[in-house]
């Protein structure tokens, strides 16, 4: 069963580390100092060798078991959102540009993303208060009426690299310690408006949900598909066999599943993501968190925003809960909208 890292505040106790494993959550504050923190940062400093040391150790702990409330896993440095799944893309492209081509000229040549506000990263269960922003016709300011959902996987960087030293895409994954399953929540009305010319802001900023649990890079090996040739050919700082993880993955609005899609509808994986992050210098630090994009796949139900499943009819209302999984790694966001 697969391993997963996430912190824990026991009733009347302080935040520890723990692993999820084979049904179990185990404390393991007693493996050093690293482990009795309200966060995984110390431990994803240590290095591959030592998290997969830690990996073998807990999955033959039996004991102690620790119950009590699940706390954001790691301390956010960086966020970063890509926009990297072709539907996904594709689809937006047509909705707000019919008589265009669907991409932009850019798109099929670099990872599209936008940095975002780790002060805004929360846990899943979290409450997601209704943003407020500037909103078309008017403008007019107040709570958007177009609040969406945007499904997608997320991985958290554990061990840094040098400003000034672009990481080559063949020692990316070394740098990568594990996968989250994230809920980037948008506001289409407010982004709408505010987007030109530099990009997204208050319509995005306000909230993003991460799973409790972390799930190590190493037990996703399993997972990983070849995928087709990317076309055009790339320039070579992006060149790679390229790659994705089949990964199923479910959204849940109250109670019904309104769709299935699977992270190997990715058309940049995380090496690339993660090599054009820093191909100009820009630095990782330990806890920053890259997120893909909005995951959907190329059926309206296998969508993974709103947005995409009703053709930008339906938005969320107050009170809707909204549940995404990734069941092969059991990851779970959930998110109630308050006004």
């Amino acid at each position: 069963m697969t391993i997963a890292y996430g912190v824990v505040r026991p009733p009347g106790g302080e935040p520890r580390v723990a692993a999820r494993v084979d049904g179990r959550v185990v404390d393991l504050s007693d493996l050093g100092d690293a482990f009795r923190r309200p966060s995984l940062n110390d431990f994803m400093t240590l290095g591959r060798d030592a998290w997969r040391a830690t990996t073998e150790r807990a999955r033959g702990l039996d004991g102690p078991r620790v119950d009590g409330e699940c706390l954001l896993p790691f301390e956010v440095a960086d966020y970063v959102d890509f926009y990297s799944s072709l539907d996904h893309a594709t689809n937006l492209g047509r909705l707000f540009r019919p008589d265009s081509e669907p991409l932009l000229p850019n798109w099929r040549h670099l990872p599209v993303g936008y940095h975002g506000r780790a002060g805004t990263v929360v846990v899943g269960g979290s409450a997601i208060r209704r943003p407020h922003g500037q909103r078309m016709p008017g403008p007019t300011f107040g709570p958007s009426t177009r609040l969406d959902i945007e499904l997608e996987i997320g991985f958290v960087i554990g061990t840094p690299s040098r400003l000034g030293v672009p990481v080559p895409v063949e020692q990316a994954l070394d740098h990568v310690f594990g996968v989250v399953l994230v809920n980037d929540w948008s506001a289409r009305d407010i982004q709408a408006w505010e987007y030109q010319p530099l990009g997204p802001f208050l319509g995005k900023s306000f909230a993003t949900s991460i799973s409790p649990w972390v799930v190590p890079l190493d037990e996703l090996a399993e997972y990983r598909v070849p995928l087709p040739p990317q076309e055009p050919p790339l320039l070579d700082y992006l060149a790679t066999d390229p790659w994705a993880y089949d990964l199923e993955l479910e959204i849940e609005l109250n109670g019904e599943t309104i769709s299935r899609t699977n992270a190997r509808h990715l058309y940049w994986n995380i090496e690339q993501q993660l090599a054009h992050l820093t191909a100009n210098g820009a630095s990782l630090r330990t806890g920053d968190l890259l997120a893909s994009g909005t995951i959907s796949g190329p059926e309206r139900d296998s969508s993974g925003s709103l947005i995409e499943l009703t053709w930008n009819e339906r938005f969320l209302e107050d009170g809707d809960e909204v549940v995404l999984r990734a069941p092969q790694l059991q990851l779970e966001v959930r998110g109630r909208i308050t006004p």
